[in-house]
């Protein structure tokens, strides 16, 4: 029934979820109500929850034949009532220009009028129900992209899968739309599934499909690990209540956030695939068994448990999974320079910000008095510059004593030459020989700005 995880852990089996969780603990009945997606979206809403907008349902051939499709938005997802695994949804991300009968799809492919009631009759025929069984089209909003989730998202809209038993919340995985999966958020079709810390919201390890292990999302240098999930809490209460209302008692609930609506629930799913496991590097069986028989006697109390029980030392975790160290806003660094000098100081950390910069007042500690000397006499401005070649531009800032480099920084100030110098910070233990840019700061508050380039080693925890 079970399987060992590589890590002594046990991997919760299909038969096991089968036999020891699904037939025990969901009901025949609260099963059609999670397989009845249009019927499951209607009560949540009744008790609170938020869901998408229904636009519109087919039931019958005859309402095909008799469906107005211009009253469909430019945007929209096509769904059969009784899907499964993400098979038979069409989700439009636009209306054709200048065309009445044809929308645009996330691979920017047509699809007219003509294929959308193709498609249609195949959903009512029973094409992707779960037992071939005549079954219902239904339209319903095409939720909207947070702005969190673009580098991360191919298209489509990025959700979260949870795992509630018990009422209390054991397992999640953000699944993120690839150009494999055709921006749908389907692991089976190639989507990016990445385990979640159950008391933060942020991730960890992740997987492309079924069970390639992956760091980066796919086609760019994004470290998968480290996304913090915004609404965590919410998101987590949102699940419970959705067990609560279900009344399923091993259930897998899909939540997605929309930049103008935050969390909403996408669906329920009485036989929750187990993929989960493999993203989180760790087996459902020991976390169900931890919850099996507590009384759990409110939403609020289940949450906690489940961030308590589930959320591990999420620095030491993403610390051993990246090789990289969790670090605050704001560091303390120690600084060498000319000659051996030392100086520690606080550094405000700045992803936005390419190259580091430090003041003038602390380069002179560093040993750098002459260079700072002769950078003040120059005079340019960034667009007398501009008029001259590079090594016109060079010809002025050569004679500065110890300067590395000039580069070009673009800042909230505006667009400036900078000559380097070459420092050495040592931050959590990391020794990083560096340039750093030259600024007077005196009137900010921060004597050193730490940017992208020399962030590499780091993990970057806003909260800190």
């Amino acid at each position: 029934m079970f399987q060992f995880f590589k890590n002594g852990q046990k991997l919760l089996g299909m038969n096991a979820r089968n036999l020891e969780f699904i037939r025990p603990y969901n009901l025949r009945r609260a099963k059609r109500l999670a397989d009845d997606k249009l019927l499951s979206k209607r009560i949540l809403k009744k008790n609170g929850v938020g869901v998408p907008r229904l636009l519109a349902k087919i039931t019958t051939i005859e309402d095909l034949e008799n469906f107005d499709w211009q009253t469909l938005p430019n945007s929209f997802a096509l769904k059969p009532n009784r899907g499964f695994g993400g098979e038979g949804i069409i989700v439009v991300y636009g209306k054709k220009k200048n065309r009445t009968d044809a929308w645009i799809k996330a691979d920017r492919s047509l699809i007219t009028i003509e294929d959308l009631r193709s498609h249609v009759r195949n959903i009512l025929d029973g094409s992707f129900s779960l037992s071939n069984t005549p079954d219902t089209a239904f339209f319903e909003e095409r939720l909207q992209l947070l702005k969190l989730f673009k580098p991360y998202s191919y298209k489509g809209i990025p959700d979260i899968r949870i795992i509630v038993f018990n009422k209390v919340p054991i397992m999640a995985m953000l699944r993120l739309p690839t150009k494999e999966s055709h921006g749908k958020a389907n692991l089976q079709q190639g989507a990016v599934g990445a385990g979640i810390d159950m008391a933060t919201g942020v991730t960890t390890t992740a997987i492309q499909g079924k069970n390639k292990f992956i760091e980066k999302i796919p086609g760019t240098e994004i470290s998968v690990s480290g996304l913090r999930i915004p609404y965590w809490k919410d998101i987590l209460t949102l699940a419970v209540k959705s067990q609560e209302i279900s009344k399923l008692g091993f259930l897998g609930v899909d939540v997605a956030i929309d930049k103008d609506h935050g969390p909403v629930i996408l669906e329920l799913n009485a036989r929750p695939g187990l993929s989960i496991q493999v993203a989180n590097l760790a087996g459902l069986a020991e976390r169900l068994k931890r919850v099996s028989g507590l009384k759990v006697k409110t939403i609020a109390r289940g949450v906690r448990m489940g961030m308590d029980l589930f959320g591990g030392e999420i620095e030491e975790e993403l610390e051993e999974i990246s090789g990289r160290r969790v670090i605050g806003t704001i560091e303390k660094v120690r600084l060498t320079g000319k000659n051996g000098k030392t100086v520690e100081v606080e550094a405000k950390i700045d992803t936005g910000a390419g190259y580091t910069s430090i003041s003038t007042e602390l380069a002179k500690k560093l040993g750098y008095e002459k260079t700072v000397e002769a950078y003040e006499k120059i005079t340019h401005t960034y667009a007398e510059l501009q008029l001259l070649s590079k090594l016109e531009r060079w010809d002025i800032y050569k004679d500065i004593p110890d300067i590395a480099t000039t580069v070009i920084v673009h800042s909230s100030h505006g667009t400036t030459y900078r000559p380097t110098i070459r420092i050495t910070m040592t931050m959590h233990g990391w020794i990083i020989p560096t340039k750093v840019t030259l600024i007077d700061r005196t009137h900010l508050k921060y004597p050193i700005i730490i940017g992208n380039k020399n962030l590499g080693r780091f993990l970057i925890d806003v909260t800190k």
